[in-house]
């Protein structure tokens, strides 16, 4: 038996299919574990910037094959265009059955307004200096995968995992202010557009933290990455989480006290499903 957890809206971005640094297998597990209703690609999905014909795993490929067949079965499958994906920018308000193609989404969920964005369009970096940006990706690519020798070495010893890509990236981006305050400025202008959610990627931060200005609030949330922190974001029962792949893989979808006087069946049927299957060996 298969148990799958339905929810209203699952949202990942940064994967980075086509590069040494995806976890492709830890997110077809994640995909194989949801009916999710929606399902947002915020960006970053597969990295055309560093395509390339000579590594293209069957993993990877497993994780396009399995978004499009969650497409076939009625999920609303929407792909927000990022930086490393933005060739598919000149495709934006393309619809091909279930599979739409945008820059940015706006939904209402529960009578508040979510505004979705891959969120590169606010990194100094990249609209000043695209060249270098690049050139900074292929060393990022290069980092991970030495990063993944070092991190094999020290669980053979018994040590903590250490991600030299995040040393060496939050070093940088503080030291030259790479995201230019990036979640301020987001937020800031959420609250002027008067959006109760803003949810972006870009970043590798996985977040959910409550804005404030004087002109009004805002939630900001960020997917995270399927690079470094294996993470989503999931709606459901009118509230957000962040699923952690490390943490979460085992786990149903927490609810509080929005649900405390629900029935068990009734809690049951709102979050999961059981459908026999039969193993496939590919």
């Amino acid at each position: 038996m298969k148990i799958k957890r339905k929810i209203e809206i699952a949202a990942i971005s940064d994967v980075h299919l086509g590069t040494y640094g995806c976890h492709a297998k830890h997110l077809l597990t994640y995909l194989n574990s949801i009916e999710p209703k929606k399902l947002v690609l915020n960006g970053d999905i597969i990295d055309i910037w560093q395509f390339s014909k000579r590594y293209f795993p069957k993993s990877h490929l497993k994780v396009i094959k399995k978004i499009m067949d969650m497409a076939s079965e009625g999920v609303d499958v929407i792909y927000i265009t990022g930086n490393h994906d933005e060739m598919l920018r000149k495709f934006s308000n393309t619809t091909i059955g279930n599979i739409s193609i945008v820059d940015k989404l706006v939904l209402e969920l529960n009578g508040k307004k979510a505004w979705f964005f891959h969120g590169d369009v606010f990194d100094v970096s990249i609209q000043n200096a695209k060249w270098l940006a690049k050139l900074g990706g292929y060393g990022y690519d290069v980092l991970t995968l030495l990063n993944r020798v070092v991190n094999w070495y020290l669980e053979k010893r018994g040590k903590e995992r250490y991600s030299l890509s995040k040393k060496i990236k939050n070093g940088v981006k503080g030291a030259v202010k790479f995201i230019n305050d990036y979640e301020e400025v987001i937020s800031d202008l959420a609250i002027e557009n008067g959006y109760d959610y803003v949810i972006c990627g870009h970043i590798h931060q996985p977040k959910i933290e409550y804005k404030e200005n004087k002109h009004g609030k805002t939630m900001y949330l960020n997917s995270g990455d399927w690079v470094e922190n294996f993470t989503a974001l999931e709606y459901q029962f009118n509230r957000w989480k962040i699923y952690n792949y490390n943490k979460d893989k085992f786990a149903p979808f927490y609810v509080d006290e929005d649900i405390e006087n629900m029935e068990v069946k009734d809690l049951i049927a709102a979050i999961t499903i059981v459908e026999q299957h039969e193993k496939k060996t590919k």
